[in-house]
């Protein structure tokens, strides 16, 4: 993708294209205030781009019927969502569809050159199924704080090794396309915005909860990073005084307390002290736990499994009622690995936050559990490099 958008007229022609598919010139004049003929130069200097296409004749009005535009079809992006113990690849359209999606297990302790073989491998896959000739584009989450003008890990507490790393110079060289990088949850709330839960809410929060927890925070439409890019870090706010030992280095933080490891250690605590036999037998079983352990051990009535669901939920529930008090969404959405907990875990949390917040703050506040799964960070990720590509040059 060589041509970008020469202003902010030709930027939100094409982001309206993007998502809201195809429309007719009379469509595209019902939305944009613009004049007729000042709409007409606009579309033409995109087609005369190759930035957007004719596509079939539209409805009639009355009169001469006009051509659909839309995205050009070739258009590529990719979606890159590295968790802490897997990560995600897909590909898309102009459209943000995923053509392709792979997941692979792998530890983000490996470092960052061990972590980008394996994604640069399978965009390599991808590449060579047919799908895509080349990417016009890149968008990856990473779990930790990112420098965003930068794309810079800023001291990941469950990353070592990615301080500094220039992630988006790196990669931006080996896929040969722009790059953009932020953080995991900034990329799932775009995702749950464009095409899942979240499509029709302006002001929301979005929580992850995986192997870490954190928040994307979305105001008017647009996610908020901070000053810092720090915004959302929601995992090192205390949820129990003088609590256990954070891999932050404080103590306490919620993260340490409810979390996918958390969860696990507690649950291997409970059935090496014999409190639970479906937890022991599971764990002889796998050698390990993990939440799908928990979760299917809950689903069978395992009481010690539910207690650890609602505790958790309970302490999640309280750190997102204080962000509910203060910033007054009018969505909350739960999403991440830990959410195979299921409606137990939704329940603990929204009991807490009505319980509370304030009425005003939750009289009408929907909390619910994301759309999209694995899809809503690569769905993110294509959407935050289109934003990019579709912004004036």
């Amino acid at each position: 993708m060589t041509a970008r958008p020469a202003n902010a007229h030709q930027a939100r022609l094409l982001r309206m294209l993007r998502d809201e598919g195809p429309h007719s010139r009379a469509q595209l004049g019902d939305q944009i205030e613009l004049s007729r003929s000042k709409l007409a130069v606009e579309v033409d200097r995109l087609l005369q781009t190759g930035l957007i296409v004719a596509d079939g004749l539209a409805a009639s009005r009355g009169g001469r019927r006009s051509h659909n535009l839309r995205l050009a079809p070739n258009l590529r992006f990719l979606g890159i969502d590295i968790g802490a113990t897997s990560v995600d690849v897909a590909v898309t359209n102009a459209e943000l569809e995923v053509l392709g999606h792979l997941n692979q297990p792998m530890d983000v302790r490996e470092g960052p050159v061990a972590v980008f073989e394996h994604v640069l491998a399978m965009a390599a896959k991808l590449r060579s199924s047919g799908l895509v000739e080349g990417f016009d584009g890149a968008g990856i989450g990473v779990p930790g704080p990112v420098r965003f003008p930068e794309g810079v890990p800023v001291a990941p507490p469950i990353m070592p090794g990615w301080d500094g790393f220039p992630v988006r110079e790196a990669l931006s060289q080996e896929l040969g396309c722009p790059v953009m990088v932020d953080n995991d949850v900034n990329l799932m709330a775009l995702g749950e915005q464009h095409a899942g839960v979240a499509r029709t809410a302006a002001d929301f929060l979005c929580v992850k909860i995986g192997t870490g927890i954190g928040c994307g925070i979305v105001v008017g439409g647009e996610v908020y990073r901070g000053a810092t890019g720090s915004a959302g870090d929601i995992g090192h706010i205390q949820a129990v005084p003088d609590g256990r030992a954070c891999a932050c280095g404080n103590r306490g933080c919620l993260e340490a307390h409810f979390s996918g490891a958390a969860l696990a250690r507690d649950a291997m605590e409970a059935a090496g002290q014999g409190l639970s036999a479906e937890l022991a037998s599971r764990l002889e079983t796998h050698g390990t736990l993990s939440a799908v352990d928990i979760a299917a051990a809950a689903a069978a009535g395992d009481t010690v499994s539910l207690d650890l669901i609602r505790e958790g939920g309970t302490r999640t529930g309280q750190v997102i009622a204080g962000l509910v008090s203060f910033f007054n969404p009018s969505l909350v959405v739960i999403g991440g690995g830990v959410t195979g907990l299921g409606h137990t875990l939704l329940a603990a949390i929204r009991t807490q936050v009505y319980r509370q917040s304030l009425p005003l703050a939750t009289g009408n506040l929907p909390i619910v559990l994301g759309e999209l799964g694995p899809n809503a960070g690569v769905i993110g990720g294509a959407r935050l490099i289109s934003d990019h590509l579709f912004s004036p040059a």
